[in-house]
């Protein structure tokens, strides 16, 4: 039987959505907090110690969570992960790819590369060369999103430049942006109320999305949006693939909004490579954590075997 670690700094609705999940396909699993696992070069040959699975490693592993914490520390979690993929257990999805995802200036740069349509984007240390670049726009009558880079569920998020008619300069950074100022334009919205896009990319496809609609210029659930089903045309499939593809991820929550600019439609905003999807299984007719476990198993977990089998 097949034992698949969760890890989850905190358990809830979407770790039990997991487990059943894993259940219904005869696997058992189990919550682990990456904190709690540790490398010990005396306790086995591969050196991870991980609480319920002795000297062994699982079979895979699914992330749902890391927790924050020092430089250091998150630091540390991350090189489990690096180390498992490694060692050839499937990890779904991988540092590598969280580490794109979470961090949104490096985001931004690989979605860039991929020519992918997102709003001009800044990612920025000097407080100065901040403030000029808020500016600049400001006085090309541009309003600009100020994120922390690591921030989610619309945390944090502030507008400025020429926002309302009238120009807001740059917060300090200190406190809640260390230090780095991360702006993306302003996409204003096209209706009223405004909303966007969340698609759910598995294993490379497209498989469901929803607008999220909210009077308020932030569309997360998080922050009071409204969840309603939409169709996923061509198109919006397409770009949310792009996407997870352009930052390697197994699964991907991809947040994109509509535009009045006939050209260029839509526009990407975020990628998500620890996606929560409460409001989206609301709206949506299949199981999302089963389209989840069975990419992970039929695909991953498969593959990795057969390449076992064959090395």
């Amino acid at each position: 039987m097949l034992r698949i670690a969760i890890m989850a700094d905190e358990t809830g609705w979407h770790t039990r959505q997991l487990q059943a999940a894993l259940r219904v396909r005869g696997t058992t699993s189990r919550c682990i907090d990456l904190a709690d696992c540790r490398i010990d070069t005396t306790a086995a040959r591969h050196a991870l110690v991980m609480p319920g699975f002795g000297r062994e490693l699982p079979d895979a592993v699914l992330v749902r969570g890391i927790a924050g914490g020092t430089f250091e520390q998150v630091t540390r979690r991350l090189g489990v992960l690096h180390a498992l993929r490694e060692f050839g257990v499937p990890v779904y999805n991988d540092a590598r790819a969280i580490e794109r995802s979470v961090d949104k200036s490096m985001t931004s740069l690989l979605l860039h590369a991929a020519a992918i349509p997102t709003p001009p984007t800044w990612a920025i240390e000097s407080a100065v060369e901040a403030q000029r670049t808020v500016m600049r726009e400001s006085a090309a009558g541009h309003a600009l999103v100020l994120k922390p880079l690591f921030g989610s569920q619309g945390k944090g998020l502030q507008r400025v430049g020429f926002v309302d008619g009238t120009h807001r300069p740059l917060p300090p950074l200190e406190a809640d942006y260390g230090k780095v100022a991360y702006l993306q334009r302003f996409v204003p919205p096209v209706t009223t109320p405004g909303f966007d896009w969340r698609v759910l990319v598995v294993g490379g496809r497209a498989l469901t999305a929803m607008r999220r609609i909210s009077e308020h210029w932030v569309h997360n659930v998080a922050q009071g949006a409204r969840c309603v089903a939409t169709p996923l045309d061509p198109a919006l499939a397409r770009l949310a693939e792009d996407a997870a593809r352009a930052l390697d991820l197994d699964y991907a929550g991809v947040d994109i909004l509509p535009t009045a600019d006939a050209a260029q439609p839509m526009q990407l905003i975020e990628v998500n490579g620890i996606a929560a999807w409460a409001g989206l299984q609301r709206v949506t007719g299949f199981n999302i954590a089963r389209a989840l476990v069975d990419d992970l198993l039929d695909r991953k977990v498969a593959y990795a075997r057969d390449r076992a089998r064959y090395a």
